[in-house]
Order: C-alpha cells, then structure tokens, then sequence
C-alpha cells in the first residue's frame, strides 16, 4: 500500500510536467505554423476542442519536420544542426534562423514524447491501471495518468464525489456544472497579509474536467469503445424526449439575438455535450466502483442502481 501511496504521488508530478511540456510544444508549434503560414501559403494555425493543434497545423509541421530530418541528416550524434557557415536550404526551410525554429519544436516533442512514454513504466505498479483501466479502449497511459493521479477513492464515499470533483455533477439549478454565477461557492482563503478573505470560487479541477470531457470522451467515440453505447443511448433519448424542445443552431442563434430564454431549447450541440457528459459521468461510476473494490473500501449501490433498478449494460 507504501508503495502505491508513493507511486501515485510521483505520477501526480510527473502527469503535471508531462502536460505542462505538451502545452509548450503546442504554444510552439502556433508559433512555428504562424510563422510557415504564409511562406508556404497555408490558413491560419487553430486549436481542436481538445486544446490539439488543428489538423491543418499538424499536416504543415509534417512537411517541416522532413525538411528538418532531410537538412540534418549526417550531422554527428552530439549536434542537433549542421554548422551555421556554408548552410545551403531548401524550398520549406530556406534560411538557418528556420532551421533552428523548427529545430526547437522538435525537440520539445521530443521531450514530451519520452515523458508520456515513462509514465506507463510508474502506471504498471498501480493496481487500478493494471487491472482494469490499461484495457479499457479509449483510456491510453496518458490519461489513465491524469485520473489516477487526480482521483482518489479513499475520499470519494460515493460515485457522485468523483462527478463533483470532475465538474460532471448537476448544479444547484438543474443544470450541468458550470463556471456560472449561481454555480459559484464561497470560499476562504489567506492573502499575501496573512488575513483571511472570501471569494467565489468553482467547485471542480477544471484542468481534470478539460481532460475528462474533452479529451476522454472524444477518445472513447473516436475508437469506438464500448462505452459509446451510453453515448448514443443517451442521445436517442434526449433526441425521442417530447418534452424537450429541439432546434438547430441557426434557430437557437434567431432567438437569442431576439432576447428570448433559450434555457429550453436543444441544439444538436447541445445533445452531444449532454451525451457525452453522461457517458463520462458512467464511466467514472465504473471506475469508482472497481478501484473502492481494489483498495479493500465499502462500495455501495449508485443511485441508479438503488432506486431505480438500473444495472450497468441491462435494461431497468
């Protein structure tokens, strides 16, 4: 248990770093595409909402990097460039100043790559990564990383703590968890004199929540993981629900422009964040259920299960 305790806490630090480098390189490659854009007559560098560079940017920084490979090859082991005197380009990277930009970018993936890699080497001693979540599609070592390192099923009496804690649980107006207003909490804390002061504050890791529902749930649809049929379940019922009111977007944007309450309504954008929000919210049931049962801790009934009849993969 030591050595878990221990194991988990180192992952914490290095999940952090590696996510810290991952969001140098992106900065990095804006920067580097920003710069390419126009020479090699490319669109403006954008970011996917998961916070990836777009498919576009990494398609230019392909064609950057053979470049890069193609004007080192040969160069010795202990350099990364050839020498600045007598440098000759090509029609992608014409000057050395190039060469050295994109020389920085590749290094810094680089770093990034080899600290993704190590995590897997810490995840392979943690119970819960071995046992369950290294073969669970769509749940790769990085983010198995974040939610081990983030979640902690000792304090998570139920599975709703680790709803709460992510930012998937429902706020106090029905709504889903949000940075609005009336989502807000006090909270106390000490400023730089030492006094104690209040604020308003979220009541969730917004970096797990980023990660989980950005990330996590466009994994699981995009490798078609068994945890999609909560997904489309969930989708087919909000889209068969008579009483809720479905429009497009275009109709959405007439309405709010003409001030009225749009609260009610459902864009198809809307549906698929709700979707995905539930499938995430039932996976992290299942995984609170099956790391309490690891770590010898009471599991209970979900609410679901307790008052409804509903079990995982069967009707109520």
């Amino acid at each position: 248990m030591t050595d878990t305790i221990e194991a988990v806490r180192n992952l914490n630090a290095m999940t952090r770093g590696v996510y810290d480098l991952q969001q140098l390189r992106i900065q990095a490659g804006l920067r580097l595409v920003a710069n390419f854009r126009a020479k090699l007559k490319k669109p403006e560098p954008e970011l996917e909402e998961d916070g990836e560079l777009s498919k576009e940017a990494q398609e230019l920084i392909a064609t950057l990097k053979a470049a890069h490979k193609r004007l080192t090859d040969g160069v010795a082991r202990n350099r990364t460039l050839p020498s600045r005197e007598g440098f000759t380009g090509d029609e992608v990277i014409s000057s050395y100043a190039e060469l050295a930009l994109v020389d920085q970018y590749v290094t810094i993936e680089g770093v990034e790559s080899r600290g993704f890699r190590e995590l897997t080497g810490v995840l392979d001693g943690i119970p819960i990564y071995a046992e369950y979540l290294k073969d669970v599609r769509g749940v790769g070592p990085a983010m198995a990383a974040v939610l081990i390192s983030r979640l902690d099923p000792h304090r998570a009496r139920h599975p709703s703590s680790f709803w709460k804690f992510t930012g998937l649980d429902v706020g106090p107006d029905g709504r889903g968890r949000s940075r609005r207003e009336e989502h807000l909490v006090e909270r106390t804390y000490i400023d730089k004199n030492g006094d104690e002061k209040t604020r308003r504050s979220i009541t969730y890791d917004p970096w797990l929540k980023t990660k989980v529902v950005g990330v996590l749930g466009s994994s699981f649809l995009r490798s078609a993981s068994p945890w999609t049929e909560q997904y489309h379940n969930y989708n087919h019922r909000i889209e068969t629900d008579p009483m809720r009111t479905k429009v497009t977007s275009a109709e959405w944007k007439k309405r709010h422009k003409a001030k009225e309450d749009v609260t009610g309504l459902w864009t198809p954008g809307r549906i698929h964040n709700a979707a995905i929000r539930y499938m995430c919210k039932m996976f992290l049931a299942d995984l609170w259920k099956r790391w309490r049962a690891l770590e010898g801790l009471p599991v209970g009934e979900t609410y679901e299960e307790a008052r409804r009849g509903y079990r995982h993969g069967q009707a109520a």
